[in-house]
């Protein structure tokens, strides 16, 4: 693990790829906080196992050359970035209720340019981020070239089964995991196939003060 004072890096898989955490992260985080408990959520799309609500993104510049940083000095990125989206996320669906898509590790695009920054806001016992490597063709991050492989697969793999992601299986295993902590965020490209790790016993609750609730940015690197 490396790293700055503020931040570590973890490289995760073959791939290597950074997954940065950063403990302490925002110098706001009880108006964050305070901030979901006045918004409005709905269900947002037909992926995510929960409810959204948009975030204002100001709350960004407080820890914007943090960002910049990580973004140049980790990820490469040297002209700077685009905010492409900025949502709180509660996770309300049991697992017997799970869409067969949403029973697996998952990437928000194959784009290389496009980074996930997610901000933990409840406590430990509401789970963290599992990263995984997809075993019949080695994928960890997908991109253009190996899309089409791996959904191949996963159709001649069958529905999976029941529930969320919570370690390795006959399918995925895991090669990297960040446990949930208030205040803590953790930056990663997009096309890491990853997945909440939701505890059995979580309450699936709507009420942004009991539930799983994220903070969740993502950003584009500009070409």
């Amino acid at each position: 693990m490396s790293g700055s004072e503020r931040y570590n890096v973890e490289r995760v898989g073959h791939c290597e790829q950074p997954v940065v955490i950063i403990d302490d992260f925002h110098p706001h985080f009880d108006a964050l906080r305070g901030a979901a408990n006045q918004s409005e959520f709905a269900r947002r799309g037909p992926y995510y196992p929960g409810l959204q609500a948009f975030a204002d993104p100001g709350h960004l510049q407080a820890v914007g050359a943090l960002l910049t940083e990580i973004f140049q000095h980790i990820f490469d990125i040297k002209k700077g970035v685009s905010l492409v989206q900025c949502s709180y996320s509660i996770v309300t669906t049991p697992a017997d209720d799970l869409a067969p898509i949403q029973r697996l590790p998952h990437v928000d695009t194959t784009d290389p340019g496009r980074i996930a920054l997610l901000h933990y806001l409840s406590d430990e016992k509401t789970g963290g981020t599992g990263f995984y490597r997809h075993r019949r063709t080695g994928a960890e991050l997908l991109n253009d070239s190996n899309f089409d492989e791996y959904r191949a697969e996963l159709e001649t793999e069958g529905v999976p089964k029941a529930g969320y992601m919570r370690g390795s299986d006959n399918r995925f295993e895991l090669i990297g995991h960040v446990d949930a902590k208030p205040n803590r965020a953790i930056i990663y490209r997009s096309q890491l196939l990853h997945s909440g790790m939701i505890p059995r016993d979580l309450a699936f609750s709507d009420d942004p003060q009991t539930a799983r609730l994220t903070l969740n940015s993502f950003f584009q690197a500009k070409p």
